[in-house]
């Protein structure tokens, strides 16, 4: 079997493994009491503190041990806009956060603060423009993710840590995805991460708040993690956290090359083994191990099964693959193709054969999912010069799938009006438009759902 969902949790290190092994017989007791076993934990938790504060590049009392790194990006946004409290209550999110981050700015607009979705490119980056016209007088946070979690783009963190510098304001950055990779550049105030991500345990995560930032921490608090994490520390996991971040940072640099030219075959070669492809995501500014692309007229969790059984256990973006039948807010966001969308994130130490093998299984897997969707036939009519193809009731891919069938069968400048009510329609038919050199027109009300209307050009 091929692991190749390490975006989602990467494998745990080998030195992770050993030093929470050696550290379990040494770190049980409480650091804060003066006898011998917990001066023994509390000098574990002390040197922990300082390889993590090394790598992260900040001071050791600035940084606090949390259980997971959802839970620091909740307290570290909920603390800062606390803290700032006095000036005002806007924050600045960008469309393409973690989810951690979007649900902390839909708690905070419940509780009547404001909130500023900064948009992103078709590359899934936003630009340091666009955070700066976003920041206002009463703006007490802005926050963003240095590489994204599904397309692997990263994003121009010093650019933008420069301007909320100028402005006052503070800058939260969820650094999940990158930190195993190298230290986030710019100066930024306060960082998040998650052990897991970089090959350490899972229930160890990293809050990093700067001095000089004014910060509140919410809820009950205590002495532990100077008030910023309640509860008592998981000391063998958050040692071995430490550990293999130390570890993947020494081998980082020549890793970082060997999978970016992985992913670049990746890239390069799946267009051309399989039709109607999209690869999305910033070609060169990305994760060295993560390459994301979507398929058109495929069903995501179909394909996802086909090549599970093919031994290869990858992850999606795509509505077919939620419970919710909603397209992905990163793919949404981008306004990329999300049906059929595959996300390959190499673990480190990936073997090159495994790549090999899955460009050669992609093209069979992907064949037999649109060959068992079929073609099916659109039930289509005539009205007021455009062509109209119902879809409703149909879930993703099939209204794309209808839409490829009948654009043919209008001329030049004609019109196509596609019926759908599957959220996903309003993003997969202006993505397949721009993939297939047609033109689309908008959307329009209809009884039921929405009318997609497509003009075609060639």
């Amino acid at each position: 079997m091929s692991y190749l969902d390490a975006a989602s949790s990467a494998p745990l290190h080998p030195v992770a493994r050993q030093a929470l092994m050696a550290s379990l017989d040494e770190g049980w007791a409480d650091p804060a009491r003066l006898y011998r076993e917990g001066r023994r934990a509390r000098m574990l938790l002390d040197a922990a503190r300082e390889a993590a504060a090394e790598a992260v590049g900040c001071r050791p009392d600035e940084l606090a041990f949390t259980p997971s790194g959802t839970r620091a990006v909740h307290s570290g946004i909920a603390g800062a806009l606390a803290g700032r409290r006095r000036v005002g209550r806007h924050l600045i999110v960008s469309a393409v956060e973690h989810s951690s981050v979007l649900h902390s700015a839909e708690v905070h607009q419940a509780d009547g603060g404001s909130v500023t979705e900064v948009p992103v490119l078709r590359s899934g980056a936003v630009t340091v423009e666009a955070y700066a016209e976003a920041l206002r007088p009463d703006t007490a946070l802005a926050c963003l993710q240095s590489a994204n979690h599904e397309v692997g783009t990263e994003q121009p963190v010093a650019g933008v840590a420069e301007v909320c510098r100028a402005a006052g304001v503070p800058l939260l950055v969820d650094a999940a995805q990158s930190l195993g990779w190298g230290r986030v550049e710019g100066d930024w105030s306060l960082l998040a991460a998650s052990a897991h991500k970089w090959g350490g345990p899972s229930g160890v995560g990293l809050l990093v708040v700067r001095k000089g930032v004014r910060f509140a921490a919410q809820g009950p608090v205590d002495e532990r993690e100077s008030g910023r994490a309640a509860g008592f520390e998981n000391i063998p996991a958050i040692v071995a956290a430490a550990a293999s971040l130390r570890a993947v940072r020494a081998e980082a640099a020549q890793e970082a090359a060997r999978l970016r030219e992985l992913t670049e075959r990746i890239r390069a070669r799946v267009p051309r083994l399989v039709p109607d492809v999209e690869v999305v995501g910033d070609p060169e500014r990305r994760l060295p191990g993560v390459v994301t692309f979507s398929c058109l007229y495929v069903d995501g969790e179909t394909l996802l099964h086909e090549l599970d059984r093919a031994g290869f256990s990858v992850s999606s973006g795509s509505s077919c693959t939620s419970s919710t039948l909603t397209p992905s807010h990163v793919l949404k966001a981008m306004g990329v193709l999300s049906e059929g969308n595959v996300r390959v994130s190499l673990p480190l130490g990936a073997p090159e054969e495994d790549v090999e093998r899955f460009l050669e299984v992609l093209p069979g897997a992907v064949a037999g999912v649109r060959e068992k969707l079929g073609a099916p036939v659109a039930e289509a009519v005539v009205r007021d010069d455009a062509l109209v193809v119902d879809s409703l009731g149909k879930r993703c891919p099939i209204p794309v799938i209808e839409l490829a069938k009948v654009i043919g069968e209008v001329p030049v400048g004609g019109l196509v009006r596609v019926l759908s009510d599957d959220e996903a329609a309003r993003l997969d038919i202006p993505a397949w438009c721009e993939m297939r050199g047609q033109e689309y027109v908008g959307e329009e009300p209809a009884d039921r759902g929405s009318a997609y209307v497509v003009r075609r050009l060639s």
